[in-house]
């Protein structure tokens, strides 16, 4: 073999090493983008705390055993990332509401109820839940990948309730023997959490991604989790999962506390 073969098969050798560690460096040079849409059917659960106006008694109800249809939910996320940082958001937005006759899901005044006494009641909440942060990749592993978060949550709430108390009303002041309350809690809170997935399997399709964060702010404290399975394909990932998000308010805010959690599906985009 003559030294310019040599050479040159040494240089073809060279070339295909450094192949991939130019691709790679490509990949963390340029931005990726993932997306998702996700049909997201939880169940609510919490209590309200309307303030009283003036001459009449305040007004709470257990939003569990009142809150029955799902009118309206859109649910979906986008995340940037740039090598080992990106920044992402998430909206769910819902609308809820439903009629129950002859429940003692009604307090008044702190109180529940007197025996004998069940009320016809209309609760209706609408409102968002937006989350933005941003992520720093503290392990990329080809079967485990796990990202640091930091960011700020929103909770706008608007809410009302309308009753009538039926049965033994003679004991109730007559101010609270019907009545309507309407209220809007808009909390700001800071998060801090992890995310990311873990594939099942070498070469494996399969992969089960996850979520974690809670916070602080407006509200005494907030927690979202997340965890699922899904699967890879072409076009990007279809993702079956369960979805949880939490709030426990501070005292004097007009939610005590609340909740959702259900199952989710979603579809997810790269480019």
């Amino acid at each position: 073999m003559n030294p310019f073969t040599c050479r040159a098969m040494a240089g073809l050798c060279a070339t295909a090493m450094l192949l991939p560690i130019t691709a790679h460096a490509q990949d963390a040079d340029r931005w990726q983008f993932t997306g998702s849409l996700n049909l997201f059917l939880p169940t609510l659960s919490g209590t309200t705390a309307f303030p009283p106006p003036a001459g009449s008694s305040s007004a709470s109800v257990d939003v569990g055993k009142i809150l029955e249809n799902l009118k309206f939910t859109f649910m979906g996320s986008l995340e940037a990332r740039k090598g080992q940082w990106g920044a992402f958001t998430d909206l769910v937005y819902l609308d809820v509401g439903s009629s129950k006759s002859g429940t003692r899901a009604l307090s008044l005044g702190g109180a529940d109820l007197p025996a004998g006494v069940a009320a016809d009641a209309r609760y209706d909440l609408r409102g968002w839940s937006w989350t933005l942060g941003g992520a720093w990749r503290a392990v990329a592993k080809p079967e485990y990948v796990l990202d640091v978060i930091a960011g700020a949550r929103l909770l706008d709430i608007q809410q009302s309730l309308d009753w009538t108390l039926t049965g033994n009303i003679g004991s109730v002041a007559l101010p609270d023997r019907t009545g309507a309350r309407e209220s809007r809690l808009r909390n700001w809170d800071a998060i801090i959490g992890v995310k990311g997935r873990y594939a099942l399997g070498q070469n494996s399709s399969w992969f089960m991604p996850y979520y974690l964060d809670v916070g602080t702010g407006n509200s005494d404290l907030t927690t979202q989790a997340m965890i699922g399975v899904g699967r890879s394909f072409g076009w990007g990932d279809v993702v079956g999962s369960w979805r949880y998000l939490g709030y426990n308010m501070k005292s004097g805010q007009v939610l005590k506390d609340l909740s959702f959690s259900g199952p989710m599906v979603s579809a997810v985009f790269h480019w």
